[in-house]
């Protein structure tokens, strides 16, 4: 029975950052303030800009993003310069050459951001079994979006409330279905130095990163609302004007 546990809860982390069936399961997220939220939000690109920090300096080290090219990041106010300095800081697979044998080489902004470990497997070896999920589309996959990956992010406790008993390698997050989850709290007060300046608490960090990851789940969430705006200016106009000519029509009938 023990060991059927650690299975599921294995499951679970594989499956994300919280099951999307479960995340609001008894568990209440708070709210949050986002830029992006509503017809004329935008992203807020430093805030990005800052979580794409984190998530190069703590979470890639287990996540990876394989879905996102490299030059997503221009979406975010990143030059051209910038992600091909960025993106020859990784090594991807290409080939064949003309002996059919595969290379690396250095990355070019059309790559997409490379997994930390070679094959699903090595991951789960690395992690005690769990696979580690992929960031690409995690906050549009999560029940609460944004939301719940800042209460996730910012929901570890030192130690578990009296009369819940924690499994071997497990930690405890309030907002985590069932409470229990193998990813640690990577998250810390200064944990990172922001190139801003901007004081990294632990949830300046937990919402740049949501900001980020709401970003690379939907790069052109800025232009759809813009557009979105476009077209119902366009038929309050065409509204407005079809009105007229009726007026008008109708006038000289009578």
């Amino acid at each position: 029975m023990r060991a059927l546990k650690t299975v599921i809860l294995s499951a679970a982390v594989a499956l994300g950052l919280g099951g999307s069936a479960l995340a609001s399961e008894g568990v209440k997220l708070p709210t949050q303030s986002w830029g992006h939220s509503g017809v004329f939000g935008t992203i807020d690109k430093a805030s990005a800009q800052r979580g794409f920090q984190i998530y190069k300096e703590v979470c890639s080290a287990c996540h990876s993003m394989k879905l996102v090219p490299i030059r997503t990041l221009t979406g975010i106010g990143f030059k051209d310069d910038e992600l091909k300095a960025l993106a020859a800081t990784y090594e991807v697979q290409a080939g064949p050459n003309d002996n059919g044998e595969m290379f690396m080489r250095p990355g070019i902004p059309a790559d997409r951001f490379p997994s930390p470990f070679a094959n699903d497997n090595a991951a789960r070896a690395s992690n005690n079994g769990a696979l580690p999920p992929d960031l690409s589309l995690v906050a549009k996959a999560r029940v609460g979006g944004e939301d719940y990956l800042y209460a996730f992010l910012t929901g570890f406790e030192d130690s578990a409330p009296e009369g819940v008993n924690l499994m071997p390698g497990m930690n405890y997050n309030k907002y985590f279905p069932g409470h229990q989850v193998g990813m640690p709290n990577i998250l810390q007060p200064d944990g990172v130095q922001y190139a801003d300046g901007t004081k990294a608490t632990v949830e300046q960090q937990a919402k740049d990163i949501a900001t980020f990851l709401t970003f690379v789940a939907e790069p052109k969430l800025d232009e759809r609302k813009q557009m979105g705006v476009k077209v119902i200016l366009f038929l309050i106009v065409l509204a407005g004007l079809m009105y007229a000519t009726k007026r008008q029509m109708w006038a000289k009938l009578h």
